[in-house]
């Protein structure tokens, strides 16, 4: 399954000097010329929970200024995980089972991408089906050995 992964606010340029951000690692950035240190959303919300960890949404959000929905939205790429000692589940798109992270349980994640499999093996095989027909249209399909 392929989902478009968010930008989460990336820093491109420094906002103290106007250099260029260069990618260190875990949503951190820092300035090519300054040296400075700037984070983007995934990494002012990883930062905030490696902090406190076990907070919620709603105070992550609050505390770090980045959206709820771009914080769901890292929970459903697996990029955050939910705590084990929270009462707050996800649930799993298919089977409606409480998970801590992503879009679906092991289970259906595992007959998903099989499923998947499986139609494009089908279609594979469905394409291949009747070229030779194609190719050799008006064709004799044998010839006789005298």
């Amino acid at each position: 399954m392929l989902f478009a992964e968010e930008d989460y606010n990336r820093p491109l340029l420094c906002s103290k000097c106007g250099g260029v951000m260069v990618f260190r690692g875990v949503g951190e950035y820092r300035c090519e010329d300054c040296k400075s240190v700037d984070y983007d959303d995934y990494g002012k919300v990883r930062r905030y929970l490696e902090e406190h960890p076990g907070a919620n949404t709603a105070e992550v959000s609050s505390n770090t200024g980045v959206s709820q929905k771009s914080i769901r939205q890292m929970l459903k790429e697996s990029r955050l995980e939910i705590a084990d000692s929270s009462s707050v589940f996800m649930k799993c798109e298919r089977c409606g089972i409480s998970i801590r992270s992503g879009r679906m349980c092991p289970k259906c994640e595992m007959a998903y991408h099989r499923d998947g499999e499986a139609q494009l093996r089908k279609k594979k095989k469905m394409e291949g089906f009747g070229k030779a027909m194609e190719e050799e249209e008006g064709q004799k399909r044998f010839q006789r050995q005298h």
